[in-house]
């Protein structure tokens, strides 16, 4: 009796459960091309294996230490749902992973992806990839693989999060680390793209209180398409720079704002102050400030308000540090100083 009722079971399968495995092996397919446009000389293996090949570039390096860094885009991947565009936040993702370890003087190497999700739907995890991959090629890093995971039960329906893991390599002699930093030090500001990937979860609770709000108009571009500019990627740019003047720390400016990222590059006897009048911040700023009644204590220490990077550099070397950022495309300003640290218990950065 037990096993006519067996035989009478429809059987089941992993698709059943909501996992299409057809879809995934489809989707490596379509990421072949994209990893193609990222390949360097040093890859030795395809997509696709249980792991990837990178040779170390020894013909270039004689001490190489590795430097590794992991990050998400955060809650800006719900407005890239809601605004059903899905081809730019794979470049965030690439962007706040390479500008973290770029500012230890590193040249990133390779990089992968973790995409999962409820319901794997091909034409938006493509799009997602693709803008991995453009990201990998603004920095200069191999896509060398990922993975992809489909999880129904974990996430609902289509919603997916994004991860990126970046390798990159640094002279051990040439590491950024902080030790050079005095003060009358320059620091320089370079310019964000807007709020690259920070602050979203602040961002969607003021365009939430208003309907349609994401159609308005800001800089002749809707709402939605300048809050979903993808971060700047300085990779190219700093590498650039770190040839030409000898850069005593580097900041990138991710969440936490100034206020907390610039400290973390600063030794402990110094701090910096900065003034906000000497740069030009993009529009949103101004809009989320007033739209959400946000304190300039708060907006400081939450959004990066147009400067993405911080350069600290002697101030002999600052005329020429502009000047190099300027011909390599950014746009930079002479922001503030370092200074001694006068009261030992706070290392506020001053925003004047």
């Amino acid at each position: 009796m037990v096993l006519e009722t067996l035989a009478m079971k429809k059987s089941l399968t992993y698709r059943d459960a909501g996992v299409n495995i057809d879809n995934g092996n489809l989707l490596v397919e379509r990421i072949k091309p994209i990893v193609n446009h990222t390949k360097r000389s040093e890859m030795l293996s395809g997509i696709g294996g249980f792991g990837s090949l990178f040779e170390i570039p020894l013909d270039r390096y004689k001490k190489p230490v590795l430097v590794s860094g992991t990050d998400g885009v955060g809650t800006k991947l719900k407005l890239a749902i809601a605004l059903d565009k899905y081809d730019t936040i794979g470049i965030d993702l690439v962007a706040m992973c390479v500008n973290d370890i770029v500012t230890l003087g590193a040249e990133p190497l390779f990089f992968l992806d973790y995409y999962a999700t409820g319901n794997l739907d091909i034409e938006i995890a493509s799009q997602v990839i693709t803008g991995i991959g453009r990201g990998c090629e603004l920095s200069g890093a191999a896509l060398v693989g990922g993975e992809t995971a489909e999880m129904p039960g974990i996430y609902n329906n289509d919603d997916y999060d994004i991860a990126g893991f970046c390798v990159g390599i640094v002279e051990k002699d040439k590491i950024i680390d902080s030790k050079l930093v005095q003060t009358g030090d320059a620091l320089i500001g370079i310019a964000s793209s807007g709020p690259h990937s920070n602050g979203y979860s602040l961002i969607r609770k003021i365009i939430g209180l208003q309907d349609n709000i994401l159609d308005e108009k800001l800089d002749d571009r809707s709402l939605g398409e300048v809050l979903l500019e993808p971060t700047r990627i300085y990779v190219k740019s700093l590498l650039n720079l770190m040839h030409k003047v000898p850069i005593h720390a580097l900041a990138h400016i991710t969440g936490g704002g100034l206020s907390e990222n610039l400290p973390r590059v600063l030794p402990d006897n110094l701090n910096a102050s900065i003034d906000i009048n000497s740069w030009s911040q993009p529009a949103i700023f101004e809009w989320l400030q007033q739209q959400g009644n946000i304190s300039n204590t708060e907006m400081y220490r939450t959004f990066n308000c147009g400067i993405g990077m911080v350069v600290c550099v002697a101030q002999e070397n600052l005329s020429e540090a502009l000047q190099c950022l300027q011909i390599t495309g950014e746009t930079a300003w002479h922001i503030g100083e370092v200074n001694t640290l006068q009261n030992r218990d706070s290392q506020d950065i001053l925003i004047v």
